[in-house]
């Protein structure tokens, strides 16, 4: 059964959201991550998917006190991705808590790096970001687009080592109009040893289960849950029934 990863998405320390990746569309719902993360983690989730909007889109971590709060309070395996650029920066993520990282812009930019990154640290510590505008992988916030194409991108990756990836499909991000159902079932169909998460337009209970009936492994959840169609009750209900 489907994993459901919630995700909070920070800038200045706050919780936000944003429509397709664009900063103008930002909204702000909570000036308090660490409640919504313990939240979360009374309804069952066992991990979290933190993202350090600042960060993307100044290349390196920036929110990494908020990273540090969360993971000091909860119990939760906090996957943190945003701006990971050097190895300065996966070293802070990782002293303040982080148990896994997510790599795009860097998988694109510095591949060297990323791939130093999977030898040092290995494949359950580093998730490949494979995010995508039209099929075409996008990096830096999502600010740039590049050549690379989703899926030869993933293969080339698994190729390297990585066994993780989470998969954005950006039309849909922050819309709740319902995820890629299509690119998804593409990406299982040609990488079937991946573990893919799917991220990008969930906006109900019926959203997530028509991922599960396509055999995807994991699925990360934002706005929808700030939105509230899908409560926390909903999530609890969900993790309960997954649990037994």
């Amino acid at each position: 059964m489907i994993t459901i990863i919630p995700a909070i998405d920070v800038i200045s320390g706050c919780c936000v959201r944003l429509t397709r990746g664009d900063y103008n569309s930002k909204r702000e719902y909570s000036a308090k991550p660490l409640d919504i993360a313990k939240a979360y983690e009374d309804a069952g989730c066992q991990r979290l998917h933190l993202v350090d909007l600042d960060g993307a889109k100044s290349s390196h971590i920036v929110n990494y006190n908020t990273l540090e709060l969360i993971a000091s309070h909860t119990n939760l395996i906090i996957d943190f991705g945003g701006g990971l650029k050097s190895d300065d920066d996966l070293r802070i993520a990782f002293e303040c808590g982080a148990q896994k990282i997510t790599g795009g812009s860097i998988a694109i930019k510095s591949p060297t790096t990323m791939q130093n990154w999977l030898h040092t640290y290995g494949s359950e510590k580093i998730i490949l970001g494979a995010d995508s505008r039209d099929g075409m992988i996008a990096t830096n916030g999502w600010t740039e687009g590049s050549t690379q194409s989703v899926i030869p991108f993933i293969k080339k990756w698994i190729d390297k080592g990585i066994t993780e990836a989470i998969s954005t499909d950006i039309n849909c991000d922050g819309t709740l109009s319902g995820p890629s159902l299509s690119l998804y079932s593409e990406i299982i169909n040609e990488v079937p040893q991946l573990s893919l998460i799917a991220s990008g337009g969930v906006g109900s209970m019926d959203d997530i289960y028509a991922l599960d009936r396509i055999s995807i492994p994991a699925v990360i959840v934002g706005k929808a849950f700030y939105e509230g169609r899908i409560t926390l009750k909903d999530l609890e209900l969900f993790n309960a029934k997954r649990g037994c």
